[in-house]
Parts: structure tokens; sequence; C-alpha cells
């Protein structure tokens, strides 16, 4: 693979200028609602049908929208209680399609959970190659530490950590602030990033 190209990929459309930080994949105003989702689905007593109840009811609600319905059905289908993966590339597909048609200001920004979702279902089914490429992506269109903590566990993955550790390196100093911020406490927190917590250290 080459890595140069990959660097390149990630910190190639950074300007300090015009930056805009993403903090959250999830807006603002639905986060409560999505964290509570999140919440039951790692709880150990976590059953699917109910976990899909929890989301028609904060969507019918109006605590999320659409595309947080289908991002929640993807997690659920994706969940080790479920593991449904064929359900949940299905799932993928109905959010592009609903982005597509939404279109607007944020397209960039429901795409980018589009790929996040996509490279999901390939990191858990074992093709981390095509995980990267897919977190890759969606770093590309939606700058965050979320996306770009989801591209170096794809690379820790592979095999890769020395290449790992050095788009760590160089993210840390190109990148502002806020997103290295929020890289280290996801790298503080995340398994799949702990080879990466003594250059935190």
């Amino acid at each position: 693979m080459n890595y140069e190209a990959l660097y390149d990929r990630v910190l190639q459309r950074v300007d300090h200028d015009a930056y805009l930080a993403w903090a959250d994949s999830v807006p603002q105003a639905q986060r409560a609602a999505m964290a509570e989702i999140g919440a039951a689905i790692q709880s150990s007593s976590f059953e699917a049908h109910t976990g899909r109840a929890m989301a028609r009811e904060f969507l019918d609600s109006g605590r999320i929208d659409r595309l947080m319905y289908l991002s929640a059905l993807h997690v659920i289908a994706m969940s080790p209680a479920v593991k449904d993966f064929s359900e949940a590339a299905r799932l993928v597909a109905e959010r592009e399609q609903l982005a597509l048609a939404m279109g607007g200001p944020d397209l960039d920004m429901h795409l980018a959970g589009v790929d996040r979702h996509r490279g999901a279902l390939a990191f858990y089914q074992g093709h981390y190659g095509v995980a990267l490429d897919y977190f890759s992506r969606a770093f590309e269109r939606q700058r965050s530490p979320g996306n770009l903590s989801n591209v170096l566990s794809a690379l820790i993955r592979l095999g890769d950590v020395t290449e790992a550790r050095e788009l760590y390196a160089r993210v840390r100093c190109s990148l502002p602030v806020a997103l290295v911020s929020g890289l280290d406490t996801l790298i503080s927190l995340d398994p799949d990033l702990a080879l990466l917590r003594t250059e935190n250290s």
C-alpha cells in the first residue's frame, strides 16, 4: 500500500483558516436519544427487537430523524447480539439513497456517515483494507476525530502499526488542536487504538 498517498489523502484537504470541525456525526439535538440507543445496545441484556422498538419510538416522537433512525438500525444489525451483515448492508444503501434525496449543504456529512457504516461493515467481517478505504473517504468528507480514529484502527488491524504511529505523529503536527484533542481522547478509550497510547503519553 502507498502510505504516502494515504497520508496525503488525510492531510491534504486541511485548511487551517477555513477549517470547520465536526464535533460529532450526530446532530446536537439528537445526541441524547442516540446515546440512549447506544447504551441499550451495549447492555448485557440487549435484545434486538427492544433496540429496534426504541429507535422507532424515538423516530415517531421526533427525537431522531430518519437518517439517525437508519443509523441506529444499522448499529443494531452489526451488534454482537445480531451480526446480520446483510441487513446492515441493506440499511447502509437505504441511508445513502435518503441522503442523496435530501441533498443540501449537509450532503457530505451524511455521505461520510454512509462511508463510515460501510467501513464498519467491512471491518467487522475482517476486510481491513476495504475498511481503510471507506474510513479514509469518510474522513475526507467529514474531518472528525471519530473518522480519523477509524483510519488508525484499520491500519492497526492490517498490522501496520508503524504506519499508524507515523500518521498519528503527522496528524498531531498538521491538524487543528480541537481535532487532535478529540482523537487523543478516543485513543485513551478505544481498545483498538491501545498500541498508540505510548505516543500519547
